[in-house]
C-alpha cells in the first residue's frame, strides 16, 4: 500500500473519528431530555406481543427486563413469540395478531424489525420497537433510543404513534417469490449488496457498522453494473435511462445511517422513494471522492455533491416506483437482508402503511403534501 493510499485512509478514519465523538455528546444530551419527556407518557393498556430473535446477545436479558416492566406497570395481557430460522418476523407477528394482539413490538434488529412491519403494513396495528441489533437504523431514524431499553419501552407500550412508509421490492423474474419485500430504511442492488453479504457476522458483532467499511474494501475494484431504468413520478410521468453503469443502485425510505447522511432530501412519511445511483472512477481516488460526497451532503443536509468532486458520480431523485433491468443476475438486499441474485426488479411504495409507536417529541412530523420528482431521467 503506498504512501498516497495510507494518507487517505488515515484522513478518512479520523474524519469519522471526529463524527463518531460529535455524535456522542449530542446522544448524551437528547438522553436526559428524553428521559424527562417519556415521565410524561400515559400508558396504553391492551394486548401487547413481544416477537423476539432469540439470536441476539442480549436478548435473554431484554426478555427478562420487559417482564419486569410490564409487571410493574400492570401490564397483563403480553405475549412473547421467538423467531425461528424458518419462521421470520412476518409470519410472528401474522400468529401475533391472529391471537388477538393489539401492538406488536420487535425486539431485535432491522432484520426482525422489518419483517415484522410486513405483516403489519396496512392492518392498522401500531408495531413498537426495542432496538437490540448492530446497526439498528430504522429505530436511529425514528429517533428511538438505542441504548435505554426501559426508555423504548416506555415509547413502544404508551400513546404515541405516527404513520411512516412502508418501501417494497419485488424480484420479477423468481417464479417461487410469492410477495414483495418490505423495507423501511434502504433496498439495492450492487455494491450496498456485495459489501453486506460479504460481512463477517462475528466482525460486525465486536465493531458494529464499522464492519461494512472492512467488507466494502474488498470489493472497491470490482466490475460495475449495467442496467435500464425507469423511475415513475409522483406526477404519474415515466422516465427512463437505457444501459446506464453504475456501482450501485439503491431506493431509500430513511436517509440516516450511522454517522453519515446518505439520503438527506429522505422522508420515511412522504410517499415517494429518493433513488441513488453511485458511480466511481479513477481508482482509490474516486472511492476517496465519493467519501467526500457523503460527509459534504451529512454536514449541509443536503442532497448535493462536493464541489471537490472529480471522480465520483452521484444521482438523486424521488418517485413512487423505479424498475430495474440489469443485464445480469446481481445481489440485492433489504434494510441489511440479502435477497436471491435477480436481474429484474421493481421498487415501489406504501403510502403511511406502518403505524410505529415513536418519540414524537423529538421532531417527528407529519407530510401532507407529496412534492414533485426531483432531478429526473430522460423522459421515456
Amino acid at each position: 500500500m503506498d504512501q498516497q493510499t495510507l494518507i487517505i485512509l488515515a484522513t478518512m478514519v479520523a474524519l469519522i473519528a471526529l463524527i463518531v465523538a460529535v455524535i456522542a455528546a449530542i446522544r448524551i444530551t437528547m438522553h436526559r431530555r428524553r428521559v424527562q419527556r417519556l415521565e410524561q407518557r400515559r400508558d396504553d393498556q391492551v394486548h401487547y406481543a413481544f416477537i423476539i430473535n432469540p439470536s441476539k446477545p442480549t436478548a435473554a436479558t431484554t426478555r427478562a427486563r420487559i417482564k419486569e416492566y410490564c409487571a410493574n406497570k400492570g401490564l397483563t395481557e403480553v405475549m412473547f413469540i421467538d423467531t425461528q430460522l424458518d419462521k421470520d418476523g412476518r409470519a410472528c407477528a401474522k400468529e401475533a395478531l391472529s391471537r388477538g394482539a393489539d401492538v406488536v413490538i420487535a425486539v431485535g434488529g432491522d432484520g426482525t424489525v422489518r419483517t415484522v412491519a410486513s405483516a403489519l403494513g396496512g392492518t392498522g396495528h401500531a408495531m413498537g420497537i426495542i432496538p437490540i441489533g448492530t446497526g439498528n437504523l430504522f429505530a436511529r431514524n425514528m429517533g428511538i433510543p438505542l441504548d435505554d431499553v426501559e426508555a423504548a419501552l416506555t415509547i413502544a407500550v404508551s400513546h404515541g404513534s405516527h404513520r411512516v412508509d412502508v418501501g417494497r421490492l419485488r424480484i420479477l423474474d423468481d417464479p417461487d417469490e410469492d410477495h414483495a419485500h418490505a423495507f423501511l430504511i434502504i433496498a439495492g442492488v450492487g455494491f450496498d449488496a456485495v459489501m453486506i453479504d460479504d460481512t463477517d457476522p462475528k466482525l460486525k458483532r465486536n465493531i458494529s457498522w464499522l464492519a461494512y467499511f472492512i467488507s466494502g474494501a474488498k470489493h472497491l475494484f470490482a466490475p460495475k453494473y449495467h442496467a435500464s431504468i425507469t423511475i415513475k413520478g409522483a406526477d404519474g410521468e415515466a422516465y427512463t435511462q437505457r444501459d446506464t453503469e453504475f456501482r450501485t443502485f439503491m431506493a431509500g425510505n430513511c436517509g440516516q445511517i450511522p454517522v453519515f447522511s446518505l439520503m438527506p432530501d429522505a422522508s420515511f412519511n412522504d410517499g415517494l422513494l429518493d433513488f441513488e445511483m453511485i458511480d466511481t472512477n479513477g481508482g482509490l481516488i474516486g472511492w476517496a471522492n465519493l467519501f467526500g460526497d457523503v460527509v459534504h451532503q451529512t454536514i449541509t443536509g443536503k442532497a448535493s455533491q462536493s464541489p471537490l468532486s472529480t471522480h465520483s458520480h452521484i444521482d438523486q431523485m424521488q418517485g413512487v416506483q423505479a424498475e430495474v433491468m440489469l443485464d445480469k443476475p446481481v445481489p440485492a438486499q433489504v434494510d441489511g437482508d440479502m435477497l436471491p441474485e435477480t436481474r429484474h426488479i421493481l421498487f415501489s411504495v406504501d403510502r403511511e402503511a406502518l403505524l410505529v409507536r415513536v418519540p414524537l417529541d423529538d421532531g417527528i412530523s407529519a407530510t401532507t403534501q407529496i412534492p414533485p420528482i426531483k432531478a429526473p431521467l430522460a423522459k421515456d
